[in-house]
C-alpha cells in the first residue's frame, strides 16, 4: 500500500483490501521485528557480495562468502532474500530435456594415432546423457557428420527432436540441413565464440580423454578401443552423477516412457565393431594428419 499511496488514496486501498485504516496506520508505525532487522542487514550484506563480484554470484558462492566471514546463515534464508530482492547469479546455459529424443546435441573431436588423425562425431541424447549416435573417418566432411545423425536416427527413431551444435562447417553445409529436413529433425546451432554452449557434448570429450586416450597410445586399433568403451563402458555401466548416479542405459530403462525407446537392429558401424572384436581384418584406413 505504501509504494501504491501517490496512485490512490490509503482510505480506498484499505476498503478494496477489507482492512482498516486505523490497523494500516498502526501497523506503520510499530517497530520492525528482530526477524525483519535482522533480515535487513543480512541483505545489506548479500547486495555488497553480489556488487563486489560484478553481479556474477548466486547463492552457494554467496553463501561461502558469509560464512567464511563469520556469519553463519541457512541457504534458504539467502536464496529467499535474494529472490525478493531480485539478485541472481550468472551461470551456464543448462539444456533441458524431459524426455528421450526431445533434444540431442552434436559435436566433433581428433583422435591421434601412430598414423595420424582420425575424426569421432557424436550425438548425445541431453535427457540420459547416452551416446546415440557416433562414427569414425579420416576426414572432416560433411558426411562424418552425417553418418553420426543416422546412426542416431536407426538408434532411436525420433517424431522431432532438436539437433543442437556449434556452427562447424559440416553443420552448416546444405547437405546437413537438406538431410535434417529429409529426417524430421530441427537444427539448432550455438552462437559463435560461446564456450559454454555445447557444454554437454565438450564435457563428454574431456570424460573420454581421461579415461581413454590419455591412458593409450594407438596404432591401428582406435576404432575398436572407441567402440569398446562407448558400447561397452560408458553407455551400459559409467555412472554419471547428472542422472542420480545411473549409467545412461539403466537410466533410461528406469525411466524412458513406454514405447519411446525400442531395440533398433544393429548399425552398420557396429556391425562392423563387432567383426573387428571377432577378429577380422578391418580395411586401413589413411588418416589425415592434421587436426580440425
Amino acid at each position: 500500500m505504501s509504494a501504491h499511496q501517490a496512485q490512490h488514496p490509503v482510505a480506498t486501498m484499505c476498503r478494496v483490501l477489507e482492512v482498516s485504516a486505523s490497523g494500516y496506520h498502526a501497523w506503520r508505525k510499530r517497530p520492525a521485528s528482530k526477524r525483519a532487522q535482522e533480515d535487513g542487514v543480512l541483505l545489506r550484506k548479500i547486495r555488497t557480495i553480489h556488487e563486489s563480484s560484478r553481479q556474477t554470484y548466486g547463492v552457494p558462492r554467496v553463501v561461502r562468502e558469509l560464512r567464511e566471514s563469520g556469519v553463519e546463515v541457512g541457504r534458504d534464508r539467502i536464496a529467499r532474500l535474494m529472490r525478493m530482492a531480485g539478485l541472481q547469479g550468472v551461470s551456464r546455459r543448462r539444456f533441458v530435456a524431459e524426455g528421450p529424443n526431445q533434444l540431442w546435441v552434436a559435436d566433433i573431436t581428433y583422435i591421434p594415432t601412430w598414423a595420424g588423425f582420425l575424426y569421432l562425431a557424436v550425438v548425445l541424447d541431453v535427457w540420459s546423457r547416452k551416446l546415440v549416435g557416433w562414427t569414425m573417418a579420416a576426414h572432416l566432411r560433411t558426411e562424418l557428420v552425417l553418418e553420426a545423425l543416422q546412426m542416431a536416427i536407426q538408434q532411436r527413431r525420433p517424431c522431432s527432436v532438436i539437433h543442437h551444435s556449434d556452427q562447424g562447417c559440416p553443420y552448416t553445409s546444405f547437405a546437413f540441413g537438406k538431410r535434417c529436413e529429409q529426417l524430421g529433425v530441427r537444427p539448432s546451432m550455438g552462437s559463435v565464440g560461446d564456450a559454454y554452449d555445447n557444454a554437454m557434448a565438450e564435457s563428454f570429450f574431456a570424460t573420454l580423454e581421461c579415461e581413454l586416450l590419455e591412458r593409450t597410445r594407438f596404432e591401428t586399433q582406435a576404432r575398436l578401443a572407441i567402440f569398446e568403451w562407448i558400447e561397452g563402458w560408458y553407455n551400459p555401466q559409467r555412472r554419471h552423477s547428472s542422472i542420480g548416479y545411473l549409467s545412461p542405459n539403466e537410466f533410461e530403462r528406469r525411466h524412458a516412457p513406454s514405447g519411446e525407446l525400442g531395440a533398433p537392429p544393429r548399425t552398420p558401424i557396429q556391425n562392423e565393431m563387432l567383426r573387428a572384436r571377432e577378429g577380422l581384418v578391418l580395411e586401413s584406413d589413411q588418416p589425415s594428419t592434421q587436426p580440425r
